[in-house]
Order: structure tokens, then C-alpha cells, then sequence
């Protein structure tokens, strides 16, 4: 049985039909991206999933679990963590203050104290600034910031919505290699990514959204090889 099941999706932006009767699934620690250009409805696809927005139809199906119409911070204490696009730290607390947040669905008081020292011992940047506000911090800062955030929850699965967007090329290749990171530790991960030639070489596989429908789906590898691909998405 797939850890994460999409069936039949429908989700509507008032009159307009933004993902039309998609299915897919997310198996167990897998790195699946999901590629698509603006507008193709990845964005609302993850919102959906996690609660954010209701599906009109459709199933969303995690862990056996019917999660189609649990709200969202429900889901977040059913093991599942959302990295929204634009990153969405709260600039006003401090590094510390928005990594306890994360963590908000935890109780044991010495396992967060521990999941806190494994963030500082990958990025001692995020320790050294851990009193600072997170609005002054850099995009890359703030990135990992919002993963690591996602990751105080201890979730199974975690859904990253273009964590690459707005940052430098040497940035891009350190939040690739975290999200290599994330995957090898056991945690399951769905992509949304422009950068499709980066998502494609970190995937295991890959499903191609269009206008709310998919139309590709398969072996990552493979696909960074579709003619069709690279002439769409990975600019050759």
C-alpha cells in the first residue's frame, strides 16, 4: 500500500477548475517531484493535501487514513509537514522561537531539545543566529530555516513547495543536497520544484503537471531523458 494516495483530485479557485481529477501516489521513503510549469496547479495540489485548501472531489488517502476533509493542523500531528513556497517564516521570532513552532504538536520536552541539537549540528549558522529575528536572516538562511522548522515535527512524510526559488546557484546545490539528506534519514518526500532538472536528479519518480492534469508520469531518470521533457522543462 502507498504511504500517500491522490485520487481523482478536483479543486476549484472559485469558477476556475485549477486541478482536474488528478491520482497519483508517494510509496514509502521515495523523493517524488512533481514538475509543471506556472500555473499548472502544483502548488494547490500540496496546499490540498495538507489541508490548507478542500477539495470538490476526490480522495486524498494517507497511510490508510482518510484525509480528505481533516484540517490541517491535524494532519501536521499525523506525521505529515508542509514547506510552503516563499518560505513563510515568521519574521518577527527568533530562529529558535520559529524552530520551537515546528515542534508544536510534540510533547516529550527532552526529544525536542535533542531534534533541536541534530538542527544545529547541520547548520551551526541556524545556532549561531538562533536569537536573531528570522527576518533578518538571508533566503538561504530562511530556507533552511523553514525546512528545519517542517522537521521538528518529526513527520514521515514532508511536502517542499520550490524550496530552491529565489536562490543563488551555489544555495540551490546546498538545499538539494538537505533534501538528499532528508530522504536518506528515512523521511518521505514530495517535490513541487521549477527547477526541473534539479528535481529529476534527485527523484526517484516524477509525475508532470499541465494545466491541472498530469500527463507524464515515470522513472525520474527516464524522464530527464523525454525529448518532450527536455524541451519543455529542462531547456535543452
Amino acid at each position: 500500500m502507498a504511504m500517500l494516495e491522490i485520487k481523482n483530485l478536483e479543486v476549484y479557485y472559485g469558477v476556475i477548475r485549477a486541478v482536474k481529477g488528478i491520482s497519483f501516489e508517494v510509496n514509502q521513503g521515495e523523493v517524488i517531484a512533481l514538475i509543471g510549469a506556472n500555473g499548472a496547479g502544483k502548488t494547490t495540489t500540496l496546499q490540498t493535501i495538507t489541508g490548507v485548501l478542500q477539495a470538490q472531489s476526490g480522495q486524498i488517502i494517507f497511510e490508510g487514513q482518510d484525509i480528505t476533509k481533516v484540517p490541517g493542523h491535524k494532519i501536521v500531528a499525523m506525521g505529515m509537514a508542509h514547506v510552503p513556497e516563499g518560505r513563510r517564516v515568521f519574521a518577527n521570532l527568533t530562529v529558535l522561537e520559529n524552530l520551537k513552532m515546528g515542534a508544536y504538536t510534540r510533547r516529550d520536552k527532552d526529544e525536542i531539545a535533542e531534534s533541536l541539537q541534530k538542527v544545529y549540528k547541520s547548520f551551526p549558522r541556524l545556532e549561531e543566529r538562533k536569537n536573531q529575528s528570522a527576518g533578518t536572516l538571508s533566503g538561504g538562511e530562511q530556507q533552511m530555516l523553514a525546512m528545519e522548522r517542517a522537521l521538528m515535527s518529526k513527520p514521515r512524510i514532508i511536502l517542499m513547495d520550490e524550496p530552491s526559488m529565489g536562490l543563488s546557484p551555489i544555495l540551490v546545490e546546498e538545499i538539494f543536497s538537505i533534501i538528499k539528506e532528508i530522504s536518506s534519514s528515512g523521511t518521505t518526500v514530495l517535490l513541487v520544484e521549477q527547477n526541473a532538472k534539479k528535481a529529476l536528479s534527485i527523484a526517484d519518480r516524477a509525475y508532470v503537471l499541465e494545466t491541472g492534469n498530469i500527463v507524464l508520469s515515470g522513472d525520474a531518470k527516464e524522464l530527464m531523458n523525454n525529448e518532450s521533457i527536455k524541451k519543455a522543462y529542462l531547456g535543452e
